[in-house]
């Protein structure tokens, strides 16, 4: 009790919210210096990717025909997969493409989520049977046996639907800033600027609230400046986004490229029907709210409403005199 007295006095009270507010103050003026700079490690990576293109257009040029490129050795991984032969069980190209759209371009990503995809149902299948027989030891046999079968095939599914997920987000954020993204660059394009030094520009100033979409374009730009057919760099921006607003004007970049019509008018009518459609998406989805907001308000609000309107009068009704 005497501790909760002390507590309770009024300068005891003082002194922890004076502690408080210090402490909050510090880590205020100390995060800044403690957050990691995920922008400067992208764009890394980025630099990374750049290096790989030149190095592999230096390669193609010193080679005869359409000989591949040896991969060097990448761990115990890449031994796996190439062992167990999974690059060609779950085909490797297909899932390349897939992974480059939840933003995981390295080939140690893909080694990974092919073994993951190997090894997880073999792990949780067993892992589902020891604990059904640890800890329902009077279970039947056919009963294990079916909890096994459910965690292999739940292994089997779960590294797609981790990337389904990745992919997801990714677009969304893309989807997101598109719009912003594509009202800049008719702006450089309208001054003066060609599409490479255009998209560089706009994915400096859209990276610090989208790094995937500013991760894309410095790629895009990278792959402008390396691969011969600059259509193909496009090209391969839509399909790592996979959103219909960018094919869009992927489309209209080739069709520029390709005969020379303006640039700019292509993309003033693109930014307008990307803003259209941004504007009916956000209309869509006011109009959805009320009756979503009906339930939350007949399990919440009503009950509290009956209950200050209804108190008083019951309390008096109770608590009247006989």
């Amino acid at each position: 009790m005497e501790m909760l007295y002390a507590l309770t006095e009024i300068r005891n009270l003082v002194i922890v919210a004076t502690a408080l507010l210090t402490f909050l103050t510090i880590m205020t003026l100390v995060k800044p210096f403690l957050e990691r700079d995920d922008m400067r490690e992208r764009m890394r990576k980025v630099a990374l990717e750049r290096d790989k293109l030149r190095e592999r257009q230096r390669e193609e040029l010193n080679r005869r025909g359409n000989i591949s490129l040896r991969e060097k050795n990448q761990g115990l991984v890449s031994e796996l997969v190439r062992a167990l032969n999974l690059d060609k069980l779950f085909d490797a190209e297909s899932y390349r493409a897939t992974l480059r759209q939840a933003g995981l371009r390295h080939e140690r990503h893909l080694m990974m989520f092919l073994a993951a995809r190997a090894i997880l149902p073999v792990v949780l299948g067993l892992g589902g049977y020891l604990y059904s027989l640890l800890y329902y030891p009077d279970l039947e046999q056919r009963f294990r046996l079916a909890a096994a079968m459910a965690m292999i095939v739940a292994g089997f599914y779960l590294p797609n639907i981790y990337i389904s997920n990745l992919i997801q987000k990714r677009r969304e954020q893309i989807r997101n800033h598109w719009s912003d993204a594509l009202d800049l660059m008719l702006i450089c394009v309208e001054s003066g600027m060609a599409i490479e030094p255009a998209m560089q520009r706009v994915a400096k100033e859209i990276g610090s609230v989208c790094p995937p979409l500013a991760e894309e374009l410095l790629l895009t730009n990278a792959e402008l400046s390396y691969l011969g057919d600059r259509t193909k760099a496009l090209e391969n921006l839509a399909e790592r986004t996979g959103l219909q607003s960018v094919k869009s004007v992927v489309s209209a970049l080739i069709q520029a490229e390709r005969y020379g019509t303006p640039l700019g008018q292509a993309l003033r009518v693109l930014a307008k029907e990307n803003r259209d459609e941004r504007m009916a998406e956000i209309e869509k989805k006011a109009q959805a709210l009320p009756p979503k907001l009906t339930v939350p308000m007949v399990l919440f609000f009503l009950p509290v409403i009956f209950v200050v309107l209804l108190g008083p009068a019951a309390l008096m009704t109770f608590l009247k005199p006989s």
